[in-house]
């Protein structure tokens, strides 16, 4: 078992310490209040992008496991005014037991647990969404677990090659499920990750017709065409994904247990449509707890050292 010092990609951890940081959700989430590891311990949360999970489901889930989460803004803070964040991570070590940042620049965070004597924990970059992908397989856990190993589930991802499909390809890598990625051309994934994961024998799939990618899968997966940050592209997003709707159609060409799964915030009518949204195969509202009691066994991996 590789037990990561940080919580950063996928990558970065091995099939055992996955499955082990989902079986500890599953137990943090049985007994949400019994086990408080962080007592005494504090969590900076640092925002460089607007949240609404994010910032919530860490600070219920620092007070469940008896710490304290510290809200940073970036923009009322010296890392608005340029202070270097080699200086920031060495600063911040000194005063808290781990930090979770919320930014763009992935590249911004790996110097950040370069130079940290604490934890540091992905809570968003452009090139990468582990938190919320571990929720999703956390879901998945639930609905199919008893079923089927990892290496029998077969999922498919709508939509842009953003960060959640990056996560989304790692993990694949990491636990063996096939993953089948329906995009437009010129909106393929990053094709170091990809070429990387398909050297390592992920069994990962590029598809233009989301009918193609949909077909027998036990997952349908989606997140919005514009992403935050990207609001300028909308018309061109908007255009080039005409068709790539997950809608009853498209639900019904996917395995009979299917299960859908949107990260939210949802744009109903667009990148999914109500019907699917609110239908019962829709999963979307457990998946959004999720992220509660999966950022809670990251928590109390990394700074509770709990198993």
């Amino acid at each position: 078992m590789n037990r990561s010092r940080h919580w950063l990609t996928i990558k970065d951890w091995d099939a055992v310490s996955l499955k082990k940081l989902l079986e500890l959700a599953i137990r943090l989430k049985q007994n949400p209040l019994e086990h408080t590891p962080l007592v005494g311990k504090t969590l900076a949360m640092i925002f460089h992008k607007a949240s609404t999970r994010t910032r919530v489901s860490f600070e219920v889930g620092m007070v469940h496991l008896g710490g304290y989460p510290l809200m940073i803004s970036a923009s009322t803070s010296q890392l608005s005014r340029g202070e270097p964040i080699e200086d920031s991570a060495r600063v911040m070590s000194r005063y808290v037991d781990g930090v979770m940042i919320r930014t763009f620049d992935h590249d911004d965070l790996e110097r950040w647990a370069e130079f940290s004597e604490v934890p540091i924990i992905n809570g968003l970059t452009d090139l990468y969404h582990p938190c919320q992908v571990l929720t999703d397989l956390l879901t998945i856990k639930e609905n199919f677990g008893d079923k089927y190993d990892w290496s029998e589930l077969e999922v498919a991802w709508v939509g842009d090659g953003n960060n959640m499909t990056h996560s989304w390809i790692e993990a694949a890598c990491t636990l063996g499920f096939k993953l089948n990625i329906a995009c437009p051309k010129g909106f393929d994934p990053n094709s170091d990750i990809l070429n990387r994961a398909q050297t390592e024998g992920a069994n990962i799939i590029i598809f233009r017709d989301p009918k193609e990618a949909v077909a027998g899968v036990h997952i349908v997966n989606t997140d919005v065409w514009v992403s935050m940050g990207q609001e300028e592209e909308s018309s061109l997003k908007r255009s080039a994904f005409d068709g790539f709707q997950v809608d009853e159609n498209l639900m019904n060409l996917a395995h009979t247990e299917a299960i859908f799964l949107h990260c939210l915030p949802a744009h109903r009518g667009e990148e999914v449509s109500e019907a699917v949204l609110e239908s019962e195969r829709s999963k979307v509202w457990d998946q959004a707890e999720n992220r509660l009691h999966a950022q809670k066994a990251i928590l109390a991996y990394l700074m509770g050292e709990m198993d």
